[in-house]
């Protein structure tokens, strides 16, 4: 017995060990909007660990050499790298000098599908590079930063130790929430061994709890007068401290998206925060990821759950000194077309629509990056049956899941209570996707991101010409183009200075003069007298364009070039 198992194991690590490869293309018919016959063969139904993270990622990198560039962006607390993903096309221009979006998940450790979401879009970009002309042209103009796990310790912690659904919320550090001094560092109390922390009930005459005789999974009150036959004893687990609660005090009292060094206050008055901005390393991480990549136009975060599209600001009050209407019209655009993509989900507004966050991640990349930014939560019980009046989570587990998503009760001693019965639904189900549900909802999600690419500036320089003004001297113009609705520079920008201004270049002869044209009808101008052959714009607005000339004398062939830190390159020549 023990020879046939060293061999069932060295045959798992040799399958491990062979990289999977295209499958015989002759067997598929193609599906409209999905890669025939992909390099990299992935699984959508189902939740990638941390190993199975650097997996993929490996061999998107190994397999599109091209597209994909892996970084560590940091270390995590526990010292796992915290993968970064930069696709675009190389050989159409460097990741830095073109619009960038940025997307990361599961900066909560029991919100994973963000995970999911963002390997998806990586891998369906790199999949689909070759065989679509619309994903060909995104990555030749724009590029993707992805980071797929932000909280990579407590994602696996997630999955590997016994949770619930709801915990832990972010993070290892044991955290003394009720302040007597007593810790749970070993994690949650799993009476029954089975990785999962459920219900507890215990069988009592006196009980206010039955049975529902259509489902004996579920617990229903009795109704006055009515026998009961079960005691409700809360969460599975032990008063390990004598307080009267259970499983408090564990892993996870902290939150990541409250320690971002942007709006921040401390505990007391926002709770979940560290000691002080960007206290976690993943965090850090993250910060000096931003910092590194000043072209990072927009941001795209995944939480769970609720399905929802949520825009900043986040901060008490609204935040009118940071989001201007330029950029409220940029985000509410943007967020309403997400409702299209994505059927069920809602936009809102965090702040005026749901409550107040102090140190998040969604207000650091605008207020302090001035990147346009979103944060979805994933996952809605609408999807159960496509129908808001039926959102029985019984009756979907047992006609589409088979009961796959139900622990079934099971008697257990204890040290309190005596005789108790432990069951409810598994840690999977409830505030993550259902296998079958996540690769719908992770091209949905995948396609409002390519979105927000799409929109991000694409700058053009037009219309080069050549005027002899006579005595020696020329006159060159040229139309400097934004073709998409994201300007250069958002409102917090231009009022903060975050980024410095536009510039347009004069390559070839003599510059006498360099200016703005402010009415090209009237011949109005703003002439710039310091450095004219490099003109300063301070923004190029969304579907818009800035005109410009320069006197020079000498020269016959000119260059007009234009660089924008978040707005990319361009560049013509004159005939």
């Amino acid at each position: 017995m023990k020879v046939y198992s060293k061999i069932l194991i060295t045959l798992g690590i040799i399958c491990i060990a062979i990289p999977a490869r295209s499958q015989n293309a002759d067997l598929f018919f193609k599906a409209s909007g999905s890669p025939a016959n992909p390099k990299v063969q992935a699984s959508w139904n189902k939740y990638y660990t941390y190993d199975g993270i650097t997996d993929l990622c490996r061999r998107l990198a190994k397999e599109y050499p091209d597209l994909v560039t892996l970084e560590s962006a940091g270390k995590s607390h526990q010292g796992r790298d915290i993968h970064a993903l930069t696709i675009t096309d190389r050989k159409a221009g460097d990741p830095g000098s073109k619009p960038g979006l940025y997307i990361d998940g599961n900066i909560h450790s029991n919100e994973i599908q963000g995970t999911e979401m963002a390997l998806y879009t990586a891998w369906y970009l790199c999949e689909m590079y070759d065989e679509n002309r619309f994903i060909n042209e995104l990555l030749k103009d724009k590029t993707f930063y992805i980071l797929p796990t932000i909280n990579p310790d407590a994602r696996q912690y997630f999955m590997d130790s016994p949770n619930t659904q709801h915990s832990p919320r972010s993070g290892l550090v044991p955290m003394d929430n009720d302040r007597d001094g007593q810790y749970d560092e070993d994690g949650y109390d799993d009476l029954n061994n089975d990785g999962v922390i459920s219900s507890m009930r215990r069988k009592s005459p006196y009980g206010t709890y039955r049975t529902n005789p259509r489902d004996p999974r579920q617990m229903i009150r009795t109704e006055p007068g009515e026998k009961g036959e079960y005691e409700v004893l809360g969460q599975e687990g032990i008063d390990n401290d004598g307080d009267g609660l259970v499983n408090e005090d564990g892993p996870g009292g902290y939150d990541p998206n409250r320690d971002y060094g942007f709006n921040w206050e401390p505990s007391y008055i926002q709770s979940g925060a560290g000691k002080y901005p960007f206290s976690f390393p993943e965090n850090q991480a993250v910060r000096d990821f931003g910092f590194r990549h000043r072209n990072i136009t927009g941001a795209q975060s995944f939480h769970n759950y609720g399905g929802l599209i949520l825009r900043g600001p986040s901060m008490q009050g609204g935040g009118a000194e940071v989001f201007s209407r330029a950029d409220d019209a940029v985000l509410n655009a943007i967020g309403k077309k997400g409702e299209l993509i994505i059927p069920g989900y809602k936009f809102i507004t965090l702040w005026k629509d749901m409550y107040t966050v102090y140190g998040g991640e969604l207000d650091w990349w605008h207020g302090a990056i001035g990147s346009y930014v979103f944060s979805n939560e994933l996952w809605n019980e609408v999807m159960m049956f496509n129908d808001t009046s039926s959102v029985d989570p019984y009756e979907f587990d047992r006609l589409l899941l088979f009961e796959d998503a139900f622990m079934p009760w099971q008697e257990v001693d204890h040290p309190d209570y005596g005789k108790v019965e432990v069951g409810g639904f598994n840690k999977n189900f409830g505030r993550t996707h259902p296998g079958f549900l996540l690769e719908s909802d992770a091209h949905r999600n995948a396609a409002f991101c390519i979105y927000n690419a799409w929109v991000t500036p694409k700058l053009e320089v037009r219309d080069v010409k050549v005027t002899n003004l006579g005595a020696g001297l020329k006159e060159v113009s040229a139309t400097i183009v934004n073709s998409q609705m994201m300007p250069t520079h958002s409102g917090n920008n231009l009022r903060y200075k975050i980024d410095p201004p536009d510039y347009v270049y004069l390559e070839g002869g003599s510059v006498v003069a360099g200016m703005i044209v402010t009415d090209k009808d009237r011949n109005l101008n703003q002439e710039q007298k310091r450095n004219p052959q490099r003109l300063e714009i301070d923004n190029i607005p969304g579907y818009s364009h800035v005109d410009v000339k320069w006197i020079i004398k000498d020269g016959n062939k000119f260059t007009v070039r234009v660089e924008s830190v978040k707005g990319g390159r361009a560049s013509a020549q004159s005939e």
